[in-house]
């Protein structure tokens, strides 16, 4: 059997939409879905289990996060595989039942599959592991859009899967729609509950790596409505991952920190957190200059430095506890 875990948080309308598409185009003897809820606080149970009677309902009881709520789907399921399926996912096909299959026959302990954006364009699934986390430094104003001319001058290997072929073997799989088998999680471990929101898959599948092969069905696939979920939440209209001005962006800061930290060591963390460090005075002095040539205001993006100012200084307030190692929940919103 497979086990399909969605955790939500006042995601009600997008669970509602991304199951009614699941049950629709796959066969529902093969899965049992369970949804946990982080304390959403408002009629989602109702809504979805109103609809989905079937559907296997866990209260966390306050707002857990992604990693936690997960790990308590999987205690609670039945599944020998396990499903970790976003609340704004919407299937277009039997997929998850062909995931689930293909799987099943294969040697890989996890496995995902082509993910798409609304208009039909390709949404990269499968990623590649840069040692050091070096990736996590092009998102740095000025200084990220340098180190990524380096990155071309120097052929450096590109990290993430733009375009899967039918099976493309990767390092790490994006966590809206990351299936794993029950028996590489005996092995590995469950996610890592320090995490709140963002890396732990990452991180996760840095450990399920050593219990065997992770890969994309490139043949396979499923729109995601990239951010929809978390973006409703707190009222940002990023959905991606450049922006590190607001409470998302720290989460997001804070978290690729403390994956560095775990799966590279205190050094990389520390090298890390010094470019980012960098990056403030670049960012100042690169929007001063681009803002004189475009004869505009020349403090034009004070505000933006400002908040990544402060969403750096917090880092470095943690990060006694981050190289101490001991279990902390870094929930920054």
């Amino acid at each position: 059997m497979l086990s399909v875990i969605i955790v939500n948080y006042q995601s009600a309308p997008l669970i509602l939409g991304c199951l009614q598409s699941v049950y629709k185009y796959n066969n529902a003897d093969l899965f049992e879905v369970l949804v946990v809820d982080n304390a959403s606080n408002d009629n989602s149970k109702e809504l979805i289990t109103g609809e989905f009677q079937q559907v296997k309902w866990i209260e966390m009881g306050y707002n857990a996060g992604f990693a936690r709520a997960n790990n308590a789907g999987m205690q609670r399921a039945l599944g020998t595989i396990y499903l970790l399926l976003n609340p704004d996912t919407i299937a277009i096909d039997n997929s998850i039942e062909q995931c689930y299959q293909q799987l099943s026959l294969s040697n890989y302990v996890a496995a995902g599959v082509q993910l798409l954006n609304e208009d039909g364009s390709y949404q990269t699934s499968g990623n590649f592991f840069i040692k050091g986390g070096l990736n996590h430094l092009l998102p740095i104003p000025y200084w990220g859009n340098f180190i990524r001319w380096m990155g071309y001058q120097t052929k450096t290997k590109v990290p993430g899967v733009a375009a899967a072929k039918a099976v493309e073997e990767v390092d790490w799989i994006n966590g809206a729609f990351l299936m794993v088998k029950r028996s590489a999680v005996e092995n590995a471990g469950m996610m890592d509950e320090d995490f709140f929101l963002y890396s732990e898959e990452i991180e996760w599948c840095s450990r399920l790596k050593k219990a065997g092969l992770l890969c994309i069905f490139g043949n396979l696939k499923m729109i995601h409505l990239q951010g929809e979920a978390i973006n409703k939440n707190q009222k940002a209209v990023d959905k991606g991952y450049q922006n590190l001005f607001d409470k998302k962006g720290l989460q997001l800061m804070v978290s690729h920190h403390v994956r560095i930290r775990k799966q590279y060591g205190t050094g990389w963390f520390l090298f890390l957190l010094l470019n980012y460090t960098w990056g403030i005075f670049i960012f100042a002095a690169g929007s001063f200059i681009m803002n004189l040539i475009h004869l505009r205001n020349l403090f034009k993006d004070h505000t933006k430095v400002s908040a990544y100012t402060k969403n750096v200084l917090r880092v470095w307030q943690l990060t006694p506890t981050i190289i101490r190692k001991k279990p902390h929940f870094y929930k920054m919103f």
